[in-house]
């Protein structure tokens, strides 16, 4: 989705006359954070708690039983794990003829809204691919830009997270991530361990290739320890060292991706491999409750063979 030893926050990033075009939000207020200044445009947010910009409230006592469900969708045909590629930011941004911020900016907001609905809904596991291996390729200040996006908004949401029983997890390799991230992601990941209402997976620097070599490799430290014989290794026993393993139901039964582009571009490769799959032609700014609700009536319109007849 650099080294980043030197991680730079919002406010240090080198502001020439090139990055302030590219990432104008670097000048809104720091006491600003990415839930309030997004609240004016996604609906049906909490009341907004204007002195620390939270959203303020006590927890919901409404049940996930109790909410309704847009016409056409079932409960019990709602799939457990849903995955997402949201692609198109970029392009949605430059077809607006806008700066590529703001269409990151915009993907935020879809992000935010459909992991609301998510919890409404009833579905158990929401895994997006926030950032790839490859995306280290994209321009430094680019990946700067962003990874310091995610840290605040982490960072900033997990009031929110704990308020509304929803665990964080961050899948992916940490070591080419800057400490300030790994070790917020640390916390995150324990002081949401025992919500359940969903669980939010954001994959960062993330190949599904090296998900499982790095899971063979684990595998075969205990085959040479002689924990283990060759003979033991199964399926059961990769997808137990996979970086899903820490997810209830590791298998998405459906992956969504945004902006017409039809692969799964090394995510999840494993965990792929029964998953329906639904490709929009949406970008993932565009990606509302109206185009959730189109790919979970596809997927509960289809009859899963799991390789069967």
């Amino acid at each position: 989705m650099i080294s980043l030893h030197h991680f730079l926050p919002l406010s240090r990033i080198p502001q020439t006359k090139h990055t302030k075009n590219y990432f104008p939000i670097l000048q809104l207020n720091p006491k600003h954070n990415l839930r309030t200044y997004f609240i004016n445009i996604v609906k049906n947010f909490k009341t907004l708690n204007t002195q620390n910009g939270a959203i303020s409230g006590s927890k919901s006592n409404t049940t996930e039983e109790n909410e309704t469900l847009p016409p056409g969708l079932e409960r019990d045909l709602m799939p457990k794990h849903v995955a997402v590629i949201m692609d198109g930011n970029r392009r949605w941004a430059k077809q607006k003829g806008k700066m590529a911020w703001s269409g990151y900016e915009a993907g935020a907001r879809s992000l935010m809204w459909i992991t609301e609905l998510c919890c409404k809904w009833g579905i158990r596991v929401l895994t997006v691919f926030a950032f790839s291996s490859e995306n280290w390729l994209r321009p430094k200040m680019e990946v700067d830009f962003l990874m310091t996006l995610f840290e605040r908004a982490l960072r900033e949401e997990l009031d929110y997270c704990i308020r509304e029983d929803i665990r964080i997890s961050v899948i992916g390799d940490t070591s080419r991530m800057p400490n300030s991230l790994v070790e917020l992601i640390a916390k995150a990941d324990k002081a949401t361990s025992n919500n359940s209402k969903l669980h939010f997976v954001m994959a960062v620097n993330y190949s599904g290739q090296y998900d499982v070599v790095q899971a063979c490799r684990s595998i075969s430290r205990k085959v040479k320890a002689g924990e283990i014989e060759p003979e033991d290794v199964d399926g059961a026993m990769v997808e137990q060292e996979l970086y899903t393993s820490c997810v209830d139901f590791p298998s998405p039964d459906l992956l969504i991706r945004t902006s017409g582009e039809q692969r799964i571009s090394n995510f999840l490769l494993w965990q792929l491999a029964y998953t329906e799959l639904f490709f929009t032609d949406a970008h993932w700014p565009d990606f509302g409750e109206a185009e959730f609700v189109e790919a979970l009536s596809s997927f509960q319109q289809r009859q899963r063979r799991y390789g069967g007849s």
